[in-house]
């Protein structure tokens, strides 16, 4: 299981890195990857996606964060 999460995570972080580089036009480039890589390995697939559910939520939540920390300190 190592390397499949290993395997997943590094993808994931190059992926997520492609859309915040690329914005608007890439913002579902995680979608079709995982689509494209599950037609050889669903397994792959499932942990690819949680990885990057997990840094989309993550970036959403440092976003938020920052925001309401900034309105808060005034």
């Amino acid at each position: 299981m190592a390397l499949l999460d290993e395997l997943a995570e590094a993808l994931a972080a190059d992926v997520m890195a492609a859309q915040r580089e690329l914005g608007e036009k890439a913002e579902r480039l995680y979608v079709e990857v995982g689509n494209y890589i599950g037609t050889s390995s669903p397994s792959l697939q499932e942990a690819f996606m949680t990885a990057c559910r997990l840094h989309l939520s993550e970036q959403r939540g440092r976003e938020f964060f920052e925001s309401r920390f900034k309105a808060l300190k005034g």
